[in-house]
């Protein structure tokens, strides 16, 4: 995979999006522009994680995805009623900043979302009161870099994109611009 980044993105935003922005909600300082912050991805795999060969899958499954090595979530607690215990494996995590979070956006806007059967735009409800985007994604062959015939079990994922604008408007518009679609209302 290359990592070498499309300028593009980040090179939009602040030639296009930022006064954009600024002009939009008459911000006085550049510093309260909203901009995209990090981008989480994580998979919960429950006691499915206890199964090496399915950890091992999911971990080069996110290596492709993200081009980054991801975190193993443990568990804090003993649960006996989901049969968990204490520093037991559940999922994985990956955060993505800058050059790598711009590169992950630029795929998934223009080679990820168009593979989605059906498409009709992102939900625009899974806005959190922050201006946060969260989005759950069924199925990770909608994702140019995985192999249908390397998949063994269809496993979903979520993405959160994390922002620093105050409110859902300002969040809404600002992923709009970075290319994001939400459909028409």
């Amino acid at each position: 995979m290359d990592l070498h980044y499309d300028k593009k993105t980040r090179d939009l935003y602040r030639e296009e999006i930022s006064p954009f922005l600024k002009e939009k909600f008459d911000y006085k300082n550049n510093l309260e522009i909203p901009k995209i912050e990090k981008i989480v991805i994580n998979r919960g795999l429950g006691v499915n994680a206890s199964n090496n060969k399915l950890l091992q899958k999911s971990i080069e499954e996110f290596r492709l995805i993200t081009g980054q090595q991801p975190i193993v979530t443990i568990a804090k607690n003993s649960i006996a009623g989901f049969k968990v215990r204490e520093q037991m494996s559940l999922g994985l995590k990956v955060t993505l900043r800058k050059e790598k979070m711009y590169t992950f956006l630029d795929r998934f806007i223009n080679l990820t979302l168009p593979r989605i059967r059906d498409f009709q735009g992102l939900d625009t409800t899974k806005f959190d009161s922050d201006g946060n985007y969260n989005l759950g994604i069924k199925d990770q062959l909608i994702f140019p870099e995985i192999e249908y015939e390397q998949v063994d079990q269809i496993l979903g994922l979520n993405i959160s994109i994390v922002t620093t604008a105050k409110s859902i408007e300002e969040s809404k518009s600002l992923l709009t611009q970075i290319g994001l679609p939400f459909p028409k209302v």
